[in-house]
């Protein structure tokens, strides 16, 4: 009987651990939400968002399959998705801000007006995901919400948080991770190390490597001593790679707009691409994650 006790015990005690993390994230994310669309200010856009991403973290180390928390789950997606979406184009307008300034200082007046017209352009589309996010938020985290978070907080939370083991679970995310830099290795090796498929499975690295520093910050309070260290190793890598994604992200969204849109001369368009593209490359050598030739192009 006794050791029955101890065993609820230690149920109740990690259920209750649990909960006190996936309440503070709910609050914040909530919060934060909230503070997002009286301003849409970049930090609370930014905190929403991350707390939002940590929620859903959380939530797929107890239910990988999503059969108990798909309602909850589902409108988290949603929330990251739309709050994702302005935090892209605030980080984007702010690094093209820069990028301007240091064109005006450096007497490029061409390139300057290239980035003020991406600028004013990517400010355009802020305003349309300002305007989905204003309409799509307040429904997803409003009291609706409230009231299936505290059920599943009351009905669900104990059940799940005594069959998982988020130990197994970063386990497994390093696994997936180094077989995802092998794959990146190999095609950086052969003659496709800029082929789209080699950035498109640096970019899956990225996501990985993001995964593990998420769990490992999220669910401390459930993983071992060795696993502790793990948030700052892949925030690391993570920015690592971010770096070179970055890049090439700006670069893509400069070929999305096209030359015409952006009423620049095809010179002034050829020598900023080329910039921006050697630039990638220069990322790509730089990063200490995954090797690449010095010899490509």
């Amino acid at each position: 009987m006794t050791d029955l006790l101890t065993v609820k015990e230690r149920q109740i005690s990690k259920a209750r651990q649990w909960e006190l993390a996936l309440n503070k994230l709910y609050l914040n994310f909530r919060d934060y939400s909230k503070d997002a669309l009286k301003e849409f200010g970049d930090e609370d856009t930014h905190q929403a968002r991350v707390n939002c991403r940590k929620l859903l973290t959380l939530l797929s180390i107890l239910d990988p399959e999503h059969l108990v928390t798909a309602d909850l789950y589902s409108t988290f997606k949603e929330a990251q998705k739309r709050l994702g979406k302005v935090r892209d184009a605030d980080v984007l307008i702010e690094s093209f801000k820069d990028r301007r300034e240091q064109a005006e200082e450096a007497g490029e007046a061409k390139s300057a007006k290239l980035l003020k017209a991406v600028i004013q352009y990517e400010r355009n589309e802020r305003k349309k995901y300002r305007k989905k996010l204003s309409t799509k938020l307040p429904k997803l985290c409003g009291k609706a919400l409230d009231a299936k978070w505290e059920a599943f907080l009351s009905s669900d939370l104990e059940a799940l948080a005594a069959k998982r083991d988020a130990n197994v679970v970063m386990r497994e995310l390093e696994v997936a991770f180094e077989q995802k830099k092998k794959a990146c290795k190999t095609l950086f090796k052969g003659p496709e190390a800029e082929s789209k498929e080699a950035f498109d499975a640096l970019h899956e690295l990225r996501i990985a490597a993001k995964e593990l520093r998420y769990t490992a910050g999220a669910a401390s309070f459930a993983l071992n001593q060795k696993f502790h260290a793990h948030e700052e190793i892949y925030k690391d890598i993570q920015e690592q790679l971010g770096t070179i994604n970055d890049k090439r992200g700006w670069l893509e969204v400069i070929q999305s707009i096209g030359r015409d849109e952006l009423g620049v001369s095809l010179k002034v368009w050829t020598e900023f691409t080329d910039k921006l593209h050697a630039e990638v490359l220069e990322a790509l050598h730089h990063n200490e994650v995954v090797p690449f030739p010095l010899n490509a192009k």
